[in-house]
């Protein structure tokens, strides 16, 4: 047994090691085919630290001053409130938001059809290829797609952020439906009840920690990408970053992108106080009750 447990150790080793130097020669390969040189490497460096010298000072004038345009308008009284880094910020967290939550309604009952312990082989793998193709096509593409629909503005984000938000969270969804234990379902459909029935008293409750889970994951996501298609007129404080980046004002470039990293690590921090709370409290709880 001993032999045998370390020829399977060697065998281990060398496989992993041809597969390291697999990625090493490939990764060479394509550096050569991309024509990546230490002198580029050296540009971006000097160019980096010129923009560093041209962002700095920042300039919090983004943050305590009114915006001179914003849409929709600002109608408060309180100049920092109507600021574009608030504004921008703000409009981006609703859009995320109005995605998640309508993607969430839309991508569930597609994830039931997609789960194969749900619906039909072949109505679960067509469902499959229809999430596959809305996630396929970047957020920013379908941003694109929607400005030219729709105009520019956060209808097109929430629209574009939306069709991905059901892609990517019908995957989650439907392979969390998946790993549910089978012995409910088989006792639900001995009562005769119907598929929807089997997934809403049985199938989704048994699986509802794990999708909670994802759906604030998503919405982190989406908060952070939302900052991208802004920089296509899809709304959002993207939309103004890239205004700015256009006129060369780094510094309240920068400001920008110091609220958005603030907003994203509040809103992670209050979502991993929300999984421990509920979420990892109630996992304790249905173990200890087994």
């Amino acid at each position: 047994m001993r032999s045998l447990y370390r020829a399977l150790q060697v065998i281990a080793k060398r496989t992993l090691l041809k597969l390291l130097l697999i990625f090493i020669l490939v990764s060479i390969l394509a550096i050569l085919h991309l024509r990546i040189t230490i002198t580029n490497l050296g540009e971006a460096s000097y160019n980096f630290v010129v923009l560093g010298r041209e962002a700095w000072p920042p300039d919090f004038s983004v943050i305590s001053k009114r915006a001179s345009w914003a849409h929709p308008p600002c109608e408060s009284s309180i100049d920092w409130v109507c600021s574009p880094a608030v504004v921008g910020m703000v409009q981006t967290i609703e859009i995320a938001f109005l995605a998640t939550v309508l993607g969430m309604a839309i991508s569930l009952p597609l994830a039931v059809v997609s789960a194969t312990n749900l619906s039909p082989i072949w109505l679960a793998q067509a469902t499959r290829q229809l999430l596959a193709a809305l996630r396929v096509v970047p957020s920013l593409i379908w941003a694109l797609i929607f400005v030219i629909l729709v105009g520019i503005g956060p209808l097109a984000g929430v629209l574009a952020m939306t069709v991905y938000t059901i892609g990517y969270l019908g995957k989650l969804q439907y392979e969390a439906l998946e790993g549910v234990s089978r012995e409910p379902l088989e006792v639900a459909r001995a009562m005769g009840l119907p598929t929807w029935q089997v997934a809403r008293y049985f199938a989704i409750p048994a699986a509802s920690n794990s999708l909670i889970s994802q759906m604030l994951f998503m919405f982190e996501y989406n908060v952070r990408h939302g900052s991208v298609i802004g920089l296509v007129g899809a709304g959002g404080i993207g939309f103004y970053i890239i205004n700015y980046i256009k006129f060369f004002e780094y510094g309240k470039a920068a400001v920008f992108m110091l609220v958005v990293l603030a907003t994203v690590l509040i809103i992670e921090w209050v979502s991993v106080r929300i999984r421990d709370k509920y979420i990892v409290k109630s996992q304790r709880g249905m173990q200890i009750k087994a």
